[in-house]
């Protein structure tokens, strides 16, 4: 692919690669195919992640399902865990790439800085159904119901695991929770001692260099400290040309895990960030930060308490002169865990969010009003596993959650699941879930008011209430042989008072309002295979049809609510070469999606990346593509996504 010259105010100097490098690294996928009987131990640094067998990973503990760890292996809920591993051993360089090696969600590059994700339908423009954590910290934000993705910005080396939870999650995590849960966990700072540096140059992603320290700060407490930037260039438009939207990020952080005796730990962490987005209308900018602090107290191996609390602040602006949002969030969570007799072990907690927004606008086609407002939450919630014999395990609670905007709301569910054997579980679950307005939704005018017929415009709902959900789910996980394990899940689900936008009679302007109702159904599918010593496969597939219509006395079509794909493949390779080699492929096919009233239709398309590293002992040197397989593509909207590569030399010391 040709070099272009950088435009005004976009990242400079961008590293070209000769375009046989798609063809070099497809040769050596083919190479390690032949070579894949070779039993080469390849030395790794004191610091390198581990690359966990495939019982280790059945018996990983997750606490996305359950607040409280308990192994994958029995968890009566389609769940699937990224490790540290998985990530590095990949093309991603920020966590919405990352998310890509998850076959249970739908990931669509938008544009160079946005990115659309969702899980079991719905995967809209505002993909507002999937709650998003970040070591506890929820950044979904009640402005658009939605996740910036481009301040997301986590030292990938960092992370110990994202664990993705397909269907509802609001009985422990709250409103929004509705067809998922995306939960990343970072590493404790006594897991990342030494120097880390790493530097990559390259064409699509035009540089990226991070650094972070750790060390002990007397004889129970670790620090760790990191700084990273990034700088992205553009995506294009269906004429091949530069769009405007090159970006740039920086951030920084610390951690501190520490023990006062052998039944207290805490951890204080932070991090700052600030990058700018070009557009046509001028820079965008955005800056935040946020710090938590987390203390549990161990009263036995079966009893704790923890209170985790944070406070979050970001600035946005959508380019000179249009609008900016600014808003800021203090959390406070308390949990307990303690047994009941034998046979049940409850958790409880209790949770208050105050969260205060500020938008303002000069764009007279455009306001939220009031231009300041407090989106304070409130929440309890009591869940209790039951241990009906051995083999069998009845997991039953409730959410109760205050909003601003629809007051109180209850989310219940019941999980069953049944161990047939060791290495055999079978669950079943029915669950309810809400998503709860927001901004957007109640307090969106355009043009401002006030509005009086017959202008034209669109208005937010006054008396819009939550959407809910009822979710009924199936699955099966099993590991054959210590070589192997896969899962398969089906759901149904029925929607009511989905979002809907309508005339007002006797006007031309429109209003947000509930009158969509709908269904939607599918199955999912994931697996790990280790084909020999040297060659771990993973592969997944989901399936998912949403079925939507307008509700008795309404007229609105609410097709382009769910911008899905039906079918949704992936894998993901890793092999250990010979000479300290190790080559990873990671390909994806997604099925077209329709042409909806908001976007175009998306042809379907399938392309891989490839990752092709040589490990010294402190070490490592890789080359990196991305979207080999044609030079450009679309994924969602109408710009394309380019081909990209980049070299990348990381040390562990």
């Amino acid at each position: 692919m040709p070099c272009t010259s950088p435009q005004k105010d976009q990242p400079p100097s961008k590293f070209c690669l000769p375009s046989f490098a798609a063809g070099l690294l497809t040769a050596f996928f083919l190479l390690a195919s032949l070579s894949s009987k070779g039993q080469v131990v390849i030395p790794e640094s004191p610091h390198a992640l581990k690359a966990l067998s495939i019982e280790e990973l059945m018996e990983l503990e997750v606490t996305s399902v359950s607040r409280s760890p308990q192994k994958l292996a029995t968890a009566a809920s389609a769940v699937q865990v990224i490790t540290g591993e998985d990530i590095r051993n990949s093309a991603a360089t920020n966590i919405a790439e990352a998310l890509r090696l998850v076959g249970n969600l739908q990931v669509a590059q938008m544009r160079s800085n946005t990115w659309i994700i969702g899980s079991r339908g719905f995967n809209t423009l505002f993909a507002n159904k999937l709650l998003v954590m970040i070591d506890g910290r929820t950044v979904y934000t009640p402005l658009f119901a939605g996740v910036f993705w481009d301040m997301q910005n986590v030292l990938l080396e960092d992370v110990e695991r994202i664990e993705v939870v397909s269907g509802p999650g609001s009985t422990l995590w709250g409103a929004n929770a509705v067809n998922g849960v995306i939960n990343v966990i970072t590493k404790s700072s006594k897991e990342t001692t030494g120097l880390y540096a790493a530097l990559a140059i390259g064409s699509f992603l035009d540089n990226q260099a991070s650094v972070r320290y750790g060390g002990k700060l007397g004889s129970n407490t670790n620090f760790r400290v990191y700084g990273q930037h990034s700088a992205r260039g553009a995506t294009q438009t269906p004429a091949g040309d530069d769009f405007t939207d090159a970006w740039r990020v920086s951030q920084g952080g610390f951690r501190v895990d520490g023990a006062a005796g052998k039944s207290d730990i805490y951890t204080v962490q932070g991090d700052y960030y600030t990058g700018s987005i070009q557009t046509a209308g001028g820079n965008s900018d955005f800056n935040g930060q946020n710090v938590i602090g987390r203390w549990t107290k161990s009263f036995s191996e079966t009893t704790d308490f923890s209170v985790q609390v944070y406070y979050d602040r970001y600035y946005k602006t959508d380019a000179p002169g249009r609008s900016s949002d600014k808003m800021n969030t203090a959390d406070i969570d308390m949990q307990l865990h303690f047994p009941v007799g034998k046979a049940h072990h409850l958790t409880t907690g209790i949770g208050y969010r105050w969260v205060k927004d500020e938008f303002e606008s000069e764009n007279s086609r455009l306001a939220i009003l009031p231009r300041v407002k407090n989106l304070d939450l409130f929440n309890s919630f009591i869940q209790d596993q039951v241990t009906l014999s051995k083999a069998v395990k009845l997991t039953v609670g409730t959410k109760l959650l205050h909003n601003v905007y629809t007051g109180f709301g209850l989310q219940p569910s019941a999980r069953l699941a049944v161990s047939v054997s060791d290495n055999n579980t079978i669950w079943a679950a029915v669950s309810r879930a809400i998503r709860t307005p927001s901004r957007i939704d109640v307090d969106y005018f355009s043009p401002a008011i006030p509005v009086t017929p017959p202008a034209q415009g669109v208005l937010g709902g006054p008396d819009f209430v939550s959407e809910k959900m009822v979710a009924y789910e199936l699955g099966y996980r099993v590991q054959p042989n210590h070589k192997s394990a896969f899962s398969v899940a089906a759901f149904y689900n029925r929607y009511n008072d989905l979002y809907s936008l309508e005339a007002i009679p006797g006007t031309s302007t429109f209003q947000q309002q509930n009158g969509s109702r709908g269904q939607s159904w599918g199955a999912e599918f994931s697996g790990t295979y280790q084909l020999s010593k040297n060659w771990r496969m993973r592969i997944g597939y989901t399936y998912v049809d949403v079925d939507l219509s307008a509700k008795e006395g309404h007229k609105f079509n609410p097709d382009y609510l769910a911008n899905d794909a039906r079918h949704q493949a992936q894998l993901h390779s890793m092999i250990k070469l010979p000479l300290n080699l190790h080559l990873d492929l990671i390909a994806r096919y997604l099925d077209s999606i329709p042409q909806t009233l908001a976007t175009a239709q998306v042809p379907a398309y399938f392309t891989y990346d490839a990752r092709l590293a040589y490990r010294f002992k402190f070490a490592e040197l890789s080359l990196t593509g991305q979207n080999l397989f044609r030079e450009r593509h679309t994924e969602f909207g109408s710009l394309r996504i380019p081909r990209g590569y980049y070299l990348k030399l990381t040390a562990r010391l």
